[in-house]
């Protein structure tokens, strides 16, 4: 039996990456913890997204996954290579990914890329999609809002929707063609976010591009496939995780435990 697949979050987000792992890796197990206790991640400073991010790691580390998923663009923004540095686990983020599709789907070349303040002040997708293709022209905005505003599960009301404008209307000006979510929480909010922006432009959710890119890695199941589960874990809140979590899996959550990373 193959080890389990580590997922972290500063919250629910990450659902968002499990549930593609679910309907493209159907036999894998899955481990995810959402640090419910400390969220959101995008307004704190590069010190405290890495200590979290290593509690998170060694956490899952310590109930022997054989990959961990950073499924957290903050994370991956600014902790990732101080986590590659202690951990000899596989290590895989959202942003390489999502900025891998992108390059690979604009036409125009002119890309949005949206996510909390922390991941927009690093300039990591901008990096990324330029070592791709210098020639990239890229747009970026936070929308620091929208984390409350999914975790609530506020998806389309009006006031999301005036929100969303207010961030959005400034990279539909700049005639992108594709837009990076670049936060895991964002897709659960895509029906407000493509009213805002539009059928011409394409939307990147880069939950699933790192779930079909793990799904390309992975060996072919030894045998008759079994179907895997999931395995939920949270540092607060475990009653509301489930409420609103189900939203962001489109099915129930089961058993939820509660835990400090922190202190194991």
């Amino acid at each position: 039996m193959r080890a389990p697949i580590g997922v972290f979050d500063s919250g629910l987000g990450g659902l968002t990456v499990v549930r593609q792992l679910r309907r493209l890796l159907p036999q894998e197990e899955i481990i995810y913890f959402g640090d419910t206790a400390r969220v959101p991640y995008g307004s704190k400073s590069r010190e405290s997204v890495t200590r979290f991010s290593r509690e998170n790691c060694r956490f899952l580390a310590g109930h022997g996954v054989g990959m961990i998923i950073v499924a957290c663009n903050t994370s991956s923004a600014l902790a990732l290579d101080a986590l590659r540095l202690e951990f000899t686990l596989p290590l895989r983020d959202v942003v390489a990914p999502g900025a891998r599709k992108a390059a690979g789907l604009t036409r125009s070349g002119r890309i949005g890329v949206i996510g909390t303040h922390a991941t927009i002040r690093s300039g990591a997708y901008e990096r990324a999609l330029r070592a791709l293709d210098p020639s990239l022209t890229v747009y970026s905005r936070a929308c620091p809002l929208f984390v409350p505003l999914a975790e609530e599960g506020w998806l389309d009301r009006p006031a999301t929707v005036e929100i969303a404008r207010e961030y959005l209307i400034p990279l539909r000006e700049a005639r992108i063609d594709l837009l990076i979510l670049g936060c895991t929480h964002y897709p659960v909010l895509e029906g407000t976010i493509r009213l805002v922006m539009g059928d011409g432009v394409a939307l990147v959710d880069t939950g699933l591009s790192c779930a079909e890119e793990v799904r390309r890695e992975a060996p072919p199941p030894a045998g008759r496939p079994q179907r895997g589960g999931v395995r939920y874990f949270v540092s607060d809140m475990p009653e509301r995780f489930r409420e609103i979590g189900s939203v962001f899996m489109g099915a129930e959550i089961g058993e939820v435990t509660v835990v400090n990373p922190g202190a194991e």
